[in-house]
């Protein structure tokens, strides 16, 4: 069975229970050192032990200089640390066959637990985990982050946990939640973060007393066109902060694993020709959903206000009065065309960008100023044009683009399967028919199509 998760992240409490560490030297006294900080009684079994093991002499007892089995009596966590692989082995064994827990340091294959790089801002602790491929890594991922997390933050952690206990059975869980997120983005959080505690509990005294802890709001956030990594700072945060996310389906998989684990989700997706949930019923439960007093992510491919209905989701909340907030994302074009390699607007080739889209209307036509698009000198992407493609290519031409004139249809554009198809406005759409073209796609029309395969990064090339 192939697994995601080699290990499975889990924190537990070792205080008072009884470890057997094997191994005496630095290695065993650097898992030492942090198993006393979480109250472990450890037996030590080791020929030598490392002088700094005497400044923890009171909870480090040495059981004699050689593994035994029989040694494990009692014992719940194991850990091997000696520079003997053999030794190492046998002791995993030993653990594996009396269901105890065993860590072989630099031997992920025979642990049944690891401990990560830890970052400790207790009683907020962090772990970062590689599954014992990359311990180096991990290490420098912890470095990054020690340096973007208040050193206060355990302060707050503290604030917010007495508080709680005071708190519980005044207001509901609901009310709880959001009544520590709105205190996490205001000034008394921050004043806490730097150790002055004297706005913190008036704050909260005084939201408690008012009875309205945080007004219902919509945030209309544009999730880029696919990749994680795209997606803006604020966007991120605000995906981590909603109670509801109604969200539609160029949204990938791995965007929605970011949106708040325990948020609802609402899938209201649109797919060519249907439609699964009416414009006019998102609209309005976006304002039902924020006047009822929930933080409402609006979570949509792309950039909400190109091409994605943005504008007509906010109408009736500005109407309404209830408060919202747009974040941009990076367009499909802008976002598609660099990982495909090809500029929009390249000196050389092009000095206009023109977005339109290529989605029919009812009858089947397609109402687009041609005789501004069929140009030379410029750029058109046109969005959702998959379906209409034939048409499109055949108007491009029949309004004066020649037959021969570069095109290229971007499909997934910037995720792992993205593909590209490149071609002249004559056999394009017999390309894409013959690729199997399906998800969602982006045509580019125009001479900068021609750079993709000297500029376009060479792990999407080899897709294309």
């Amino acid at each position: 069975m192939d697994m995601d998760w080699p290990y499975f992240p889990l924190f537990v409490r070792v205080a008072d229970l009884e470890v057997l560490l094997v191994g005496g030297g630095e290695v065993a006294l650097r898992k030492a050192r942090l198993l006393t900080k979480a109250g472990a009684r450890i037996a030590l079994v080791s020929e030598s032990v490392h002088p700094g093991f005497a400044e923890m002499a009171t909870a480090v007892r040495v059981m004699g200089p050689r593994f035994a089995p029989e040694q494990l009596e009692g014992v719940r966590l194991c850990i091997a640390a000696t520079s003997d692989e053999t030794l190492n082995r046998q002791v995993a064994a030993a653990c594996e066959a009396r269901g105890i827990w065993v860590n072989v340091v630099d031997d992920p294959l025979a642990s049944r637990v690891i401990t990560p790089a830890i970052i400790d801002r207790s009683p907020v602790l962090i772990a970062i985990g590689s599954a014992g491929q990359a311990p180096v890594l991990a290490r420098r991922l912890r470095e990054r982050l020690e340096a973007t997390i208040p050193f206060g933050t355990g302060r707050l952690a503290r604030f917010i946990g007495e508080a709680r206990k005071r708190l519980k059975g005044r207001i509901n869980p609901d009310q709880s939640r959001r009544l520590w997120e709105y205190f996490l983005d205001s000034p008394a959080a921050e004043a806490l973060l730097h150790g002055d505690e004297t706005l913190a509990q008036p704050t909260v005294d005084q939201w408690l007393a008012g009875g309205q802890i945080r007004q219902g709001e919509v945030w209309l956030v544009g999730a880029g066109p696919g990749d994680p990594d795209l997606l803006t700072f604020k966007a991120l945060r605000l995906m981590q902060s909603c109670d509801v996310v109604l969200f539609d389906r160029l949204v990938p998989g791995a965007i929605m694993d970011l949106v708040r684990r325990d948020a609802e989700r609402v899938f209201v997706g649109k797919r060519r020709d249907q439609h699964t949930v009416p414009q006019a019923e998102i609209n309005a439960e976006l304002l039902r959903r924020a006047q009822a007093g929930q933080r409402v992510l609006r979570l949509k491919g792309g950039d909400p206000f190109i091409f994605g209905r943005g504008g007509e989701e906010i109408e009736p909340l500005a109407r309404a009065g209830v408060p919202f907030q747009v974040v941009p994302g990076i367009t499909a074009a802008s976002g598609c065309a660099a990982y495909a390699g090809i500029p929009l607007t390249h000196r050389d080739h092009a000095q206009t960008c023109l977005f339109v889209t290529g989605h029919a209307r009812a009858d089947g036509q397609l109402s687009l100023p041609w005789d501004t698009l069929a140009r030379r000198g410029q750029t058109v992407v046109v969005y959702m044009g998959l379906s209409t493609l034939e048409v499109l290519c055949s108007a491009f031409v029949a309004h004066g683009l020649p037959g021969d004139w570069p095109c290229a249809m971007v499909e997934n554009g910037t995720q792992p399967n993205q593909r590209v198809i490149v071609g002249v406005l004559g056999d394009l759409p017999r390309r894409v028919s013959e690729a199997g073209l399906s998800g969602p796609s982006l045509l580019i029309v125009g001479s900068v199509v021609g750079l993709h395969q000297t500029l376009g990064m060479p792990a999407r090339r080899a897709a294309s």
